[in-house]
């Protein structure tokens, strides 16, 4: 029955944004490739397919208990989501999805590695890399097999993201906990080093180039430049309210910061560290606080999480409180419209295949 109401009232919001959208943003000029993106919706517990352009939803399929995440193959065919599980309830699973088929077709068990979190594919292979904060852990995870071929122990509380250099000589793994990242050899499975990067460290991405990476320190409001060479923090930059996930556009000359307190997204020019602008997110957001979500303290604003940026002029981020996907014109630096996606949406992610 809940599901059932739920499926009705996500009908209406849908109609309600399409006119909102309609009323004051531009139609999307199809100014980029094809696609899809991939939204998993933490409330939910199912994952939604759609249309990047006009967001068609051509696809919900199962998941887990609450997943967070989405990372996609290199080649786009591949879409894997972390069931983290819910407050009272660790989760242990990843849902493999194939995209041109729209199915699910793999649940892979990591037995004692609970709360999958961050997760990286690693190219040309079958392999990925995914965090466990439960249990503590950087796993290299063979997603054809469901085999994890290497455990790492960070020893780090909330262990939550990971990040690797473009060659995965290196990974990345900030702790929310402690404010540390810590760095592993992945050749060898090795911890080389621990970094502290600021209160709340949670959000990590590599620039293409491989040279720096960038996190988010939520609790402090700053971004944290760590150089991968001198594995040294090379500058500190503030960024308000509540910095959560960054992204770098593909050519690498811009990074893109999810603000979940203050509603809005961050625009850095990399070369300089200079904050170009902040795009305010207006869609609908619903009246009064349901204590039951996530971040349910952070006043009237869409909170703001998960950020995709399939290429240099288009950008998606996920609003978890008012269950849509808005889509960010990086030329003309404004919001163009929104799509409905269930639930609390927060990972996200894109594939140039469709079902």
């Amino acid at each position: 029955m809940r599901k059932i109401s739920y499926t009705i009232l996500s009908l209406l919001l849908f109609s309600l944004i399409a006119l909102y959208s309609c009323g004051g943003t531009d139609r999307i000029a199809r100014s980029g490739s094809g696609g899809v993106l991939i939204v998993a919706s933490k409330s939910g517990d199912d994952v939604y397919i759609i249309d990047r352009w006009d967001g068609k939803v051509l696809k919900v399929l199962p998941a887990g208990r609450e997943p967070h995440e989405v990372e996609v193959s290199d080649d786009g065919r591949f879409a894997v989501v972390c069931n983290y599980g819910d407050r009272e309830n660790a989760g242990n699973t990843l849902s493999v999805y194939d995209i041109p088929a729209g199915e699910l077709i793999r649940t892979i068990d990591l037995g004692e590695h609970t709360r999958p979190h961050g997760m990286q594919w690693i190219t040309g292979t079958t392999r990925m890399l995914v965090t466990t904060e439960g249990s503590q852990h950087l796993l290299m995870v063979d997603i054809a097999t469901g085999e994890i071929i290497r455990a790492m122990h960070t020893g780090e509380p909330l262990s939550h993201m990971v990040a690797a250099t473009p060659d995965f000589s290196m990974a990345f793994v900030p702790s929310i906990m402690t404010g540390n990242v810590v760095v592993f050899d992945l050749e060898s499975g090795e911890l080389i080093k621990r970094i502290f990067s600021g209160a709340g460290a949670e959000g990590i991405a590599m620039h293409n180039l491989g040279n720096e990476v960038w996190v988010t320190n939520r609790d402090e409001n700053t971004i944290s430049v760590i150089d991968t060479r001198s594995l040294k923090v090379v500058e500190t930059i503030p960024c308000k309210d509540f910095p959560i996930r960054g992204k770098f556009t593909p050519d690498g000359r811009y990074f893109l910061v999810s603000n979940a307190r203050s509603g809005d997204i961050a625009l850095f020019r990399v070369s300089s560290r200079e904050l170009v602008a902040r795009i305010k997110l207006t869609p609908p957001v619903p009246d009064g606080v349901d204590e039951t979500r996530y971040f349910a303290g952070f006043g009237e604003t869409s909170i703001p999480i998960g950020l995709v940026v399939p290429d240099n002029r288009w950008a998606y981020v996920a609003n978890t409180r008012s269950d849509v996907v808005s889509i960010i014109d990086l030329e003309k630096l404004r919001i163009t419209g929104h799509f409905a996606v269930g639930r609390e949406p927060d990972g996200i992610n894109y594939s140039p295949l469709s079902p």
